[in-house]
C-alpha cells in the first residue's frame, strides 16, 4: 500500500509495516527528514536524531561568531560544551506518552548517554483534570524514572482576575491580562507563556544559570508535522532557544506511525491490567482521560475551547467542570465582563491593560490547542456511536453547544 495522499486521511487505513509520509515537504524539514518510512524506519530515524543532538551539544567547544561591530567575524570560544541534563516532557497526552516511551527505550539502548538523562518533567498548570495529574504522578515512577512536577509562579485565576502585574516597561504595575481568554493567537500565547513556558524557563535557569551558551538543557517533546497545520509550518527536529535545546524526535512521524506504535506496545491481553496498563517493562501507559476526551486534560485555560466543552468535561470529570464553574462565579463577582470560560470577551473589552503583546513564544507543548476545524466530527457524536451516552444526553450536549 502506498503512502497516504492527504494529511487529514485516517491513520486506520495504514497496514502495519507499510511506509507512510506526508503529502508535501514541511517548510522546516530537510530533504531526508520527511521521506516515506515504515514505523521501524521512523524509530531508527528518531534514534539517529537523538544521537546527533546529544553528541553535538555535549562534545567539542561552544563557539559563536560576532556578527556586528568592530569585532564582526571574530570567533568567541566559551569552553567545552556540557549538557546540564536531558528531560522528557510529559503532558499525559497520546503523542506525549509515545514520545516518552520512545525516549525511555532509547536510553535503555544507549548506556553512554544515560548519565545525561535526569527524568521526566510535567508542567502542572493548576487547571488540569485531576485524573491526568494523578496518571502522570503514578505512571512516571512506575516506569522507573524521576518526575519533576513544575508549577507556574502565577495561577490561572490570578491571571484572569488581573492580579498579575507587569514588572517592567512603561505599564509597570498594570495587569498583564484580564478576564477569561477567548480564541486567538494572543490570548493563548499569554496563557501559554505564564502557565507552561515560565516554569520550564525557570527550571532551566536553576540548572545552568548564566552558562546557557556553554551548558544546555535538552527538552525532549512530541511536536510532529502531521498533528496540525500550525505544527506543519513551525516544528523542527532540533531547535535551540538560548540555554534550551528543544528536540522533537518524532517530528517526522505521521498519525499512522503513532497509531501503529500504540498498537505495538499497548497491552491488549485478556487479563486484569496493571494500573495505567503498565503490564510489563515495555508496556505503553494509558491515560484514561485521553481515551474519553481525546486530549491530555493537562490544561483548561479555555483558549480555543470548542462549544460545549465544559459540559463534555462535566460528563466524565465533573470535578474539573465544577472548578471552572467556581472560576466563572469568582470572575463575575469581581465585576469583570469577560466572565464566561471558553468564550470570546464582550466587544470592546480590553484584556491587555499592560499592553503585554510583544513577548510571544513558540507554543511547543500545546499540541491540541487550535481552532475547531469546520466540519470536524464532534466528540459527542463519537460518544453516541460508541454507546457511551444516550440520545437524550447527546441532545443536551448539542443544545449547550
Amino acid at each position: 500500500m502506498s503512502a497516504r495522499s492527504k494529511r487529514s486521511q485516517s491513520a486506520a487505513d495504514m497496514f502495519p509495516g507499510m511506509p507512510d509520509v506526508l503529502p508535501k515537504r514541511p517548510p522546516k524539514a530537510t530533504e531526508d527528514s520527511w521521506k516515506a518510512r515504515t514505523l521501524d524506519e521512523a524509530i531508527a530515524r528518531s534514534y539517529e536524531l537523538l544521537d546527533q543532538a546529544i553528541v553535538k551539544f555535549s562534545a567539542g567547544d561552544a563557539t559563536t561568531v560576532v556578527t556586528k561591530g568592530k569585532r564582526a567575524g571574530q570567533v568567541i570560544n566559551y569552553g567545552p560544551r556540557e549538557l546540564a541534563g536531558i528531560f522528557g516532557l510529559y503532558s499525559g497526552g497520546r503523542d506525549s506518552v509515545n514520545t516518552q516511551h520512545l525516549l525511555r527505550m532509547f536510553m535503555k539502548d544507549r548506556p553512554l548517554f544515560r548519565h545525561f538523562f535526569q527524568g521526566i518533567i510535567h508542567v502542572n498548570t493548576g487547571t488540569a483534570i485531576e485524573e491526568t495529574t494523578q496518571h502522570v504522578r503514578e505512571a512516571v515512577p512506575a516506569w522507573g524514572m524521576q518526575l519533576h512536577e513544575l508549577t507556574p509562579k502565577a495561577t490561572y485565576l490570578d491571571l484572569v482576575l488581573g492580579n498579575v502585574r507587569a514588572t517592567v516597561g512603561p505599564n509597570i504595575g498594570r495587569p498583564v491580562w484580564l478576564g477569561f481568554p477567548g480564541p486567538g493567537k494572543l490570548p493563548h500565547n499569554v496563557m501559554y507563556r505564564r502557565l507552561k513556558d515560565e516554569p520550564l524557563q525557570r527550571f532551566r535557569a536553576g540548572l545552568v544559570g548564566r552558562g546557557g551558551t556553554r551548558r544546555k538543557v535538552m527538552y525532549v517533546g512530541g511536536m510532529r508535522w502531521d498533528e496540525s497545520d500550525k505544527r506543519f509550518r513551525t516544528a523542527e527536529e532540533v531547535d535551540v532557544d538560548g540555554g534550551i535545546v528543544w528536540v522533537s524526535p518524532v517530528v517526522h512521524w505521521t498519525n499512522a506511525h503513532m497509531q501503529e506504535y500504540r498498537r505495538r506496545y499497548r497491552c491488549e491481553k485478556a487479563h486484569k491490567h496493571q494500573p495505567h496498563r503498565l503490564c510489563g517493562d515495555e508496556a505503553l501507559p494509558v491515560n484514561p482521560v485521553t481515551e474519553n476526551l481525546h486530549m491530555s486534560g493537562d490544561c483548561a485555560c479555555g483558549s480555543y475551547a470548542k462549544p460545549g466543552e465544559k459540559e463534555e468535561r462535566r460528563f466524565f470529570y465533573p470535578a474539573n467542570a465544577e472548578l471552572i464553574d467556581l472560576w466563572e462565579k469568582t470572575v463575575r463577582e469581581a465585576g469583570i465582563a469577560a466572565n464566561v470560560w471558553g468564550q470570546a470577551p464582550p466587544k470592546g473589552f480590553v484584556q491587555i491593560p499592560a499592553g503585554d503583546t510583544d513577548d510571544s513564544v513558540l507554543e511547543r507543548l500545546c499540541t491540541n490547542c487550535k481552532p475547531p476545524i469546520p466540519g470536524q466530527d464532534d466528540l459527542v457524536d463519537h460518544w453516541l456511536a460508541r454507546g457511551l451516552i444516550t440520545v437524550d444526553q447527546h441532545a443536551a450536549f448539542t443544545r449547550s453547544a
